[in-house]
């Protein structure tokens, strides 16, 4: 075992090392790490699968865990309209779109519904990288394409679950879809209600003992608690580690947290990008070539064009509506999970797995370039747009700069005036008073505490 962690690190550093000086995500330096430690370049294991799986599987519920720790309501409510719609229309658009391109390739409903779902979500590591290495983290669109991500992150968890479900059965039922959509979304309130009224204050009373060591194993234990929760009760330990994240994000030592858990976060996660690649034959990929070409395109287009008008119609400028569709070019970490779910599953054609990673790691690499393409296409399509078109782009541009205006002279901010809105709708019920008031400290202390540092 401690061979394989050797052959593991040592070729994950040495080639995400060369791809860092190259300038490129390191994630893909970790799958191409994977293919040169994997059974099929070499035609021989360096490396035990199955330990290397393993550890991988520990990944995947470190790299949720940690997404659930940067999911905040108060910065998905400031998104507003333009995550709900933007996140709606590209999901919704994408699985049709997804879906479409697998009954055209031939495939069965349960393939191109695995497709679907592998199609439809953008990888948050890599997008805030991208744009954080362009320089536009300041950036107006910025705000609402990071709502659309946290919704994304949401829904590819309960399309895991989902999936799951539909795979065992190895049917799709309408109304026990919607049953178990219905308890899913029942269960996801009463953990989070539940873990927001608990956790925070358990964490509030031991915070003077609460060194990095005993924060960190505490952490971790309510993280695997919740994992081993959600797998008695029927749902993917993916779900668990989502939530338990989630939770730990509005107490008031979520951002140290967040800093002790990078580094085992980074670890776990180079592992799982490498048994990603262990499992990509590159003679596969020459045969596939036309079929990863074509999926590129799709995910590039099909991205462009929902993103783009999803924020349009959420209320952003044509311009920041172009930059997120422009940004959300990729598919990443959930695509790769929902392709090791079907193909652990045995219900996916084995072609789709390095399929998808090809085309993930293709469109990776030329995001960069694309966002780098905004500002010249905006200028183009605005130039050759119908005067009428064009009279509409204007006017939103100032409806939303007026709107910035506004927003930032207000005195109280929108999620606290929400907040005391249903604070007071429970004032009279004594019985739920003092619940809901617990539920809205907790939250908003951590919302105060984030002013602080930020001012």
């Amino acid at each position: 075992m401690v061979h394989d962690l050797y052959i593991l690190m040592i070729t994950a550093g040495i080639v995400s090392l060369l791809f860092k000086l190259l300038k490129q995500p390191v994630v893909l330096g970790y799958i191409v790490a994977g293919v040169l430690v994997g059974p099929n370049l070499f035609g021989e294991n360096l490396v035990n699968h199955e330990n290397v799986e393993a550890w991988g599987n520990i990944g995947v519920l470190f790299v949720l865990f940690c997404i659930g720790l940067e999911f905040r309501l108060k910065n998905l409510f400031q998104s507003g309209k333009v995550a709900l719609v933007g996140a709606a229309t590209i999901i919704v658009g994408m699985l049709v779109l997804g879906y479409g391109v697998g009954r055209f390739a031939l495939l069965d409903n349960m393939n191109s519904l695995f497709l679907a779902a592998m199609l439809c979500m953008s990888s948050t590591t890599i997008v805030m990288k991208a744009i954080d290495e362009a320089g536009l983290s300041k950036a107006r669109f910025v705000k609402g394409a990071t709502g659309i991500l946290i919704l994304e992150d949401i829904v590819a968890v309960v399309l895991l679950v989902l999936l799951s479900s539909i795979a065992v059965k190895n049917s799709f039922e309408g109304v026990e879809l919607l049953k178990k959509v219905g308890v899913l979304a029942v269960t996801l309130v009463i953990w989070f209600v539940v873990g927001i009224l608990v956790i925070p204050t358990l964490l509030r009373k031991v915070r003077p003992y609460l060194n990095d060591e005993t924060l960190i194993i505490l952490a971790l234990g309510l993280c695997l608690g919740m994992v081993l929760t959600a797998e008695e009760a029927g749902f993917s330990s993916a779900l668990g580690a989502f939530v338990m994240g989630m939770v730990l994000a509005e107490t008031l030592e979520s951002h140290r947290i967040e800093h002790l858990m990078a580094p085992l976060k980074n670890v776990f996660a180079a592992i799982f990008f490498v048994s990603v690649g262990m499992m990509i034959n590159p003679s596969s990929l020459v045969e596939y070539w036309p079929s990863i070409l074509f999926v590129s395109v799709v995910i590039i287009i099909g991205m462009i064009t929902f993103g783009t008008l999803g924020c349009w119609w959420g209320g952003e400028t044509f311009k920041d509506a172009m930059s997120t569709g422009f940004s959300f070019v990729q598919i990443g970490e959930f695509s790769f999970i929902i392709a090791a779910l079907g193909s652990k599953l045995g219900v996916t054609d084995p072609a789709i797995y390095p399929i998808i990673v090809a085309a993930s790691v293709l469109t990776t690499f030329l995001t960069p370039y694309i966002m780098k393409a905004t500002t010249p296409c905006y200028n183009f399509l605005y130039n050759h747009a119908s005067p009428r078109l064009r009279s509409k782009i204007d006017q939103r541009e100032q409806q939303v700069a007026e709107s910035e205006k506004t927003t930032s002279s207000a005195s109280e901010d929108k999620f606290q005036v929400h907040a005391k809105k249903v604070k007071h709708a429970v004032r009279k019920t004594i019985v739920t008073k003092h619940v809901v008031n617990l539920f809205f400290e907790n939250m908003s202390e951590n919302d105060k505490k984030e002013e602080k540092t930020e001012k």
